[in-house]
This record gives C-alpha cells, sequence and structure tokens, in this order.
C-alpha cells in the first residue's frame, strides 16, 4: 500500500517523510526544488506496513524544463498510490499553486489527507484552518521539524489505507546503479523499468535522491536504486552535493549488487574504480557498465584493455560490460548478470565441490613450506552467505602467506564464477589431539 505526499515546493513533504519514517532517507535543504524524482520509503504504524512516496514540489507556472519532469513524477506518485497526502505551509497560507493541486486532486477521485504543516507550537494552531479552503475536510496539523500532531496524521492515513494480505516476499535482489553524474545512470533505470521513472536530464547532478524501483526480471523481483551522481570529497562545494554522495554511499551498504555506470567515451575512469571500490567494500557483488557504447569510437582490443585494466586494479576483478540506454543494446544482458551476481551473493556451494577445489587447488601449486614444515590445506565448507564466506581447515594458520592466499581466492573466483562478488577466506589451523585434551 502506498500513500503519495504531494504539495508546493518547499512546504516540509521531504522533512514530513523523515518524520514520519524515522528515517533521513529524503533529501532535506532550505533550498526549494531539491527533491525531484519521487522516492519511495518504507515505514510501519499500529502493525500496518506502507510505503511514504516522496514528491518533488509542484509549481505550475514553473517554466523550467525539469520542473515539468518533476510534475510529471507526482502524478505518476499519485496513479500508483491509493492514498494522497496533501502537505502545505500553514504559515504561508493557501496559495494559488496549492488550489491547483487541490484541483487535480479532486478529479483523482481518490482519498485524500490534508496536512497543515509547521504548526510548531499550540499558538499556530488556527493558521490550519485555511485548509478547508482546499475542500478536503478538517485538515491534520502537523509540525515535521517538532513531530507535533503526527501520529495523529498516521492514523488518518492508516484508516484510508484498504486491506492489503500480500506478506513481504523473499528472495529480492537490491540492486544499486551508482557511479559519476551525468553518465547515464537514471536512462539505464528508465530503460530497465521500460518508462521514463526517474528525470533524465543533461545538467549534471540532476538525480539528488536513491529511487527505490521494484521491477520483475525472468520472474524474479528486483528493487533498482537509482543513485545520484558521486564525485570526489574535493569537488563537492554545496551541501546539497555532500548529502548526494552520502545517500549513493548508503544505497550501496544496503544493495546486493551494484552496477557502476561508466561513459564507454572516457573509459573506466580512476573516479570509476574509486565508485567501484567503494561499492565492493560495502559488500556489493559488482560489475563495470561502459555505458553509451553506441556512440563510442570503442574496438573489441579497446575492451580488451579496459578489462585488463581493471582486473589488474580491482582485487575483486568485476566484469565489465558493454551497454547503451539510448537504444536499449545489451540491456537486458546487464539484468540476467544482475540476476546472477545476486545469486552467488546468497547461494551456497557444496562441502563437496569445495573440497574437489581445495585439492585442485594444492594440485596446480604446492602450499608455502617453512623450516621443512609445509603448509597443508585439509578441506573446506561455505560458511555464510551475503558475502559468501568459506572456512579453510589447514594444519597450521601462520604458515599461509598473503600471496598463497590470494591465490586460492583469485582461484575460487575463477573456479566458481566470482568475478565481482566480495567473499571471505578464513584460514582455520585444525586443533591437534593433544591440544583437544588439555
Amino acid at each position: 500500500m502506498k500513500v503519495a505526499v504531494v504539495g508546493y515546493p518547499n512546504v516540509g513533504k521531504s522533512s514530513l517523510v523523515n518524520r514520519l519514517t524515522g528515517t533521513r532517507e529524503a533529501v532535506v535543504h532550505e533550498r526549494p526544488g531539491i527533491t525531484r524524482d519521487r522516492k519511495e520509503i518504507a515505514t510501519e504504524w499500529n502493525g500496518r506496513r506502507f510505503t511514504l512516496i516522496d514528491t518533488g514540489g509542484m509549481d505550475a507556472e514553473d517554466p523550467d524544463p525539469v520542473s515539468g519532469s518533476i510534475r510529471d513524477q507526482a502524478r505518476a506518485a499519485l496513479a500508483d498510490a491509493q492514498v494522497a497526502l496533501f502537505v502545505f505551509d500553514a504559515k504561508a497560507g493557501v496559495r494559488p499553486g496549492d488550489e491547483e493541486l487541490a484541483d487535480l486532486l479532486r478529479r483523482s477521485k481518490m482519498p485524500v489527507v490534508v496536512a497543515a504543516n509547521k504548526i510548531d507550537a499550540a499558538v499556530d494552531i488556527p493558521l490550519a484552518v485555511d485548509a478547508h479552503r482546499l475542500g478536503f475536510g478538517e485538515p491534520v496539523a502537523v509540525s515535521a521539524s517538532q513531530g507535533l500532531g503526527t501520529g495523529d496524521l498516521l492514523d488518518r492515513l492508516v484508516e484510508l489505507l484498504p486491506e492489503d494480505d500480500d506478506a513481504e516476499e523473499e528472495g529480492i535482489i537490491r540492486l544499486a546503479v551508482i557511479g559519476r553524474p551525468n553518465v547515464g545512470k537514471s536512462s539505464l533505470v528508465n530503460r530497465f523499468a521500460g518508462a521514463d521513472r526517474v528525470i533524465v536530464s543533461d545538467v549534471a547532478g540532476t538525480t539528488r535522491d536513491a529511487i527505490d524501483l521494484p521491477l520483475e526480471v525472468e520472474g524474479r523481483k528486483l528493487i533498482v536504486v537509482d543513485t545520484a551522481g558521486m564525485r570526489r570529497q574535493s569537488k563537492v562545494s554545496e551541501s546539497v552535493e555532500y548529502y548526494t554522495v552520502l545517500r549513493s554511499q548508503r544505497a550501496a551498504e544496503r544493495a546486493d549488487v551494484a552496477l557502476v555506470v561508466c561513459d564507454a567515451n572516457d573509459g573506466v575512469t580512476a573516479q570509476d574504480m574509486r565508485v567501484a571500490e567503494l561499492a565492493m567494500q560495502s559488500g556489493c557483488a559488482t560489475a563495470l557498465v561502459l555505458n553509451k557504447w553506441d556512440t563510442a569510437e570503442m574496438v573489441e582490443s579497446d575492451l580488451d584493455h579496459e578489462r585488463a585494466k581493471v582486473a589488474r586494479k580491482l582485487r575483486l576483478r568485476p566484469r565489465v560490460l558493454t551497454a547503451s540506454a539510448l537504444t536499449g543494446r545489451n540491456v537486458q544482458r546487464l539484468l540476467t548478470e544482475v540476476l546472477a551476481l545476486g545469486d552467488r551473493m546468497q547461494g551456497r556451494i557444496p562441502t563437496p565441490e569445495l573440497n574437489r577445489f581445495v585439492g585442485e587447488v594444492v594440485q596446480a601449486r604446492q602450499p608455502p613450506a617453512k623450516q621443512g614444515h609445509r603448509l597443508k590445506l585439509l578441506y573446506a565448507a561455505q560458511i555464510g552467505e551475503r558475502p559468501p564466506r568459506f572456512a579453510i581447515q589447514v594444519n597450521s594458520r601462520q604458515r599461509v602467506t598473503r600471496d598463497y592466499a590470494y591465490f586460492v581466492e583469485n582461484r575460487l573466483r575463477a573456479r566458481f564464477a566470482m568475478d565481482g562478488v566480495p567473499l571471505i577466506i578464513d584460514f582455520v589451523e585444525r586443533k591437534s589431539r593433544r591440544s583437544e585434551g588439555r
């Protein structure tokens, strides 16, 4: 069940969403127009789970093309929701823009709750009366900054939501689409969705929030997170962009798989490498995508060079794929790769297969010896997932050199197709019978 949060710019919609969900997911800033795409944030009240859709401010008089896209996104949110939460600034009073939005909501014929925001003290409560002009009944006086009235507002929303018996599905793969600004992340997400789900603009930095988009691919459930572009900290000159970077990092932290989108015309840059490292350090299975392949002047040898560079620089050796969000070339292959990476993150390798692998490793390269005593790999088992974790029993943990540990890790990736998948290998010294008897 979903509630679309709509209103005029800078009335406090994102602040109210953060207050109602108990998060800081929605970007809040004193400058109007910060929220542009629609963002879905799950919450719960009195045992009922539902989703708030934060939208950009709707101003029909704003001639900016991005403003028109924001209005389209807000209308799409209304079409996807069962209840509308209409937020207006009680201190500013009802403005012409509020009345135009009210007219749109009346035509939608969906239940509407009016939140008179910025009622920060009891003396401000009479200011909410002005909302009666909107024609949606008694407004709820709230303060996003102080938290006043939010319980009453949640009660009203839950009353209007229809019953929902759908249980939360397991096995959903969360995909973070990350990368430098203006490399085509939003265009790629729209291609995934088969619709203009997020705003696309030639202006770098149009996307400022992380947008959760549910998809179904080959009968599987995916949650796609389109994020704002990530720049080096030295270039983050304003606070809005600073918070954008933080949200991109958080998107990687809560995802299972990350696609690092690069511009094929630039190749894989040093900044792309840093973004990929951040994703892998966050525990994401990762692949790099050279987007805009249709316009790049690369040949196959150039692509081989890029792949070799990534394999040399990044320890997890993520795959480098090509695609075009504009034409749709290889987009389906990207989604298939995402499903495969997600399965490897949460899958388990049978112990007999791992022990055969250990035998292959020892045959390919004998473990190091020290002072006449050779390291022995005895047996292996998987002990965890997300990310995969393995324990290899050895006769002496102290003699496992870093070089040999990397050799085993690389062989494991190659043997079980785990390129780009973060994994952990614990070399565990087997206790001797003498020590066990003490």
